[in-house]
């Protein structure tokens, strides 16, 4: 009778307990930066990315929540970098329109896929998107592909 109890609640009242690992999940995405102030206050003000505690708290780190899907950190240090638009994050928003419009009223150029500026890439799935670099010349998409 304890066993039956027990799986029961294994299987009923604890199902994360009974849900087995298929493979990694993400943890998190780490960017060498050089000016850790400056690339801070891009992803608040423009991603909209939300800080949460970094466990260094040496000047050095900042680390924001990407929801379920992990976290990003910022680790200060970095020289200057060049990077290839194929080799980039890239967020989801509800509205692709509104993200604009606050890329616009902070100055913030984007560009489609191909590099027309101002432009916005239709996939062949309908899904919008745009391009962008921060501080450090990573590139960034943001699409309107969001399911939450």
């Amino acid at each position: 009778m304890r066993v039956l109890a027990f799986i029961f609640c294994i299987v009923f009242l604890c199902p994360a307990a009974s849900a087995q690992k298929t493979g990694p999940a993400l943890n998190h995405i780490a960017l060498h930066v050089q000016d850790l102030k400056r690339s801070t206050e891009f992803y608040r003000q423009v991603v909209q990315l939300d800080t949460i505690p970094e466990p260094f708290r040496d000047g050095k780190h900042t680390w924001f929540t990407l929801g379920a899907g992990g976290q990003l950190h910022l680790i200060s240090g970095a020289g200057p970098m060049t990077h290839n638009k194929n080799t980039h994050l890239c967020f989801s928003t509800p509205s692709l329109d509104s993200f604009i419009q606050n890329l616009t009223r902070l100055a913030v150029p984007y560009e489609d896929w191909n590099g027309k500026k101002n432009s916005v890439t239709t996939r062949v799935d309908k899904v919008r998107q745009i391009y962008f670099q921060d501080p450090d010349n990573y590139w960034i998409e943001v699409n309107d592909d969001f399911k939450r």
